[in-house]
């Protein structure tokens, strides 16, 4: 598709210029009812090509080939009539200030999308077509009949599907690059999260209304959890708990798109932001919820994660964790006799394994180390040993000294 650098420019205001704009304002309704009919047939034929293509009847590989050949030139045609349509039509609406709040907002998310193509060219492609398709989608939904909109929604979901997974993997794709800095990843992250959260409350709704439940029975009760999140206004914490959810999701449906190695980092990420939740609660509740919840982000990341890696580029790592792994077995076991030894004994070996990790950079995570051993010994973990040290000026004071 030819992409055109348009611009919304005032328009001339003398008499030939409000002349102009005046028959242009005539002719808009005409256009669009062109524009319309033309994406209308297009739809259709694409709609043909698509039930033909993914036909549950035998097929030999030539004709297979030459329906997914049809399928694909029709894909283009029917986006090209939608690009056509925003160009000529809610573009004038725009510039002749006719146009509705949403027909602005979409032109607005168009060019958005147009001024990807120089720096990032792999999600601006994804991106558009997932946008066209997300416009036109919109339009059959609220001007269609019944029959259509269910003919489309297979449609949808298929391609919509594909799109999705594509602007993940690039992601992906992007943060195993070495060139990469830290706050372009940051960067990346973020966009997977919202990436993530779009094709859940968009998609994913739609998908779970034409299949079958049970094909997604994993997914629902995440989806529930995710549900919650959507209304109200969300504080930090609760902000953490939604990516923690879109995290758990993205490891049913996108595995492929979005690697083990990602999800890990993005675990990684939402620790130290919990961390930090910790440490600056204003109140003990506040501090007690983050608490916990870095209690539940460490269970899921050794659990639900770790427990599914296969390939450890550092082998004492591995190791390491195998006696994790090994202690918590043992733990559980408790879970039938003694729920509240369970839950303590598996909170320590929790918070001693995270202690690991922070000891690694104790300048950065002293507060945190602190609080840690304060847990522990709590629990008879640690001992906190005081010592009197006289100084010059003849006063003494005490200093903590903390073992494991």
């Amino acid at each position: 598709m030819v992409e055109k650098g348009l611009r919304v420019l005032q328009t001339d205001k003398t008499f030939f210029g409000k002349l102009t704009n005046t028959i242009t304002k005539m002719l808009i309704p005409t256009q669009i009812g062109i524009n319309g009919i033309l994406t209308y047939a297009k739809r259709n034929n694409l709609l043909k090509a698509f039930e033909n293509c993914t036909s549950e009847e035998k097929q030999d590989i030539t004709k297979k080939e030459l329906l997914e050949k049809k399928y694909e030139d029709m894909y283009g045609l029917y986006l090209e009539s939608i690009d056509k349509y925003i160009m000529e039509s809610i573009y004038k609406k725009v510039k002749n200030e006719t146009a509705t709040n949403f027909e602005k907002n979409a032109l607005s998310k168009y060019y958005t999308i147009i001024h990807l193509k120089e720096t990032q060219y792999l999600e601006y492609k994804y991106r558009k077509q997932k946008y066209l398709l997300e416009l036109d989608y919109e339009t059959i939904h609220t001007q269609s009949k019944e029959k259509l909109i269910k003919r489309y929604k297979k449609f949808y979901i298929n391609k919509m599907e594909s799109l999705y997974k594509g602007i993940l993997k690039n992601y992906s794709i992007q943060l195993a690059d070495n060139a990469t800095t830290k706050q372009r990843k940051e960067e990346i992250y973020e966009s997977i999260f919202i990436t993530l959260e779009e094709y859940i409350t968009q998609i994913l709704p739609i998908k779970l209304e034409i299949n079958k439940e049970e094909t997604y029975k994993e997914v629902i009760q995440e989806y529930e959890k995710f549900t919650t999140f959507l209304a109200g206004k969300l504080d930090e914490k609760d902000i953490i708990e939604k990516k923690i959810v879109l995290l758990g999701i993205s490891r049913k449906l996108f595995t492929h798109s979005l690697p083990l190695i990602v999800a890990e980092q993005g675990y990684i990420q939402l620790i130290k932001e919990t961390r930090n939740l910790i440490l600056k609660a204003k109140t003990t509740i506040k501090k007690l919820e983050a608490y916990e919840l870095l209690i539940r982000l460490i269970q899921d990341y050794n659990i639900k994660l770790l427990s599914t890696k296969i390939y450890w580029d550092k082998p004492d790592k591995r190791e390491e964790y195998k006696k994790f792994w090994s202690k918590y077995n043992e733990i559980d076991k408790l879970k039938e006799t003694d729920i509240n030894e369970y839950k303590k004994k598996k909170e320590i070996l929790f918070i001693k394994s995270d202690l690991k990790a922070v000891k690694q950079n104790k300048e950065k995570y002293r507060d945190i180390i602190k609080f840690y051993n304060e847990i522990l010994s709590k629990y008879g973990e640690v001992k906190l040993i005081k010592n009197t040290i006289k100084k010059i000026s003849g006063r003494y004071t005490k200093k903590r000294l903390q073992t494991v």
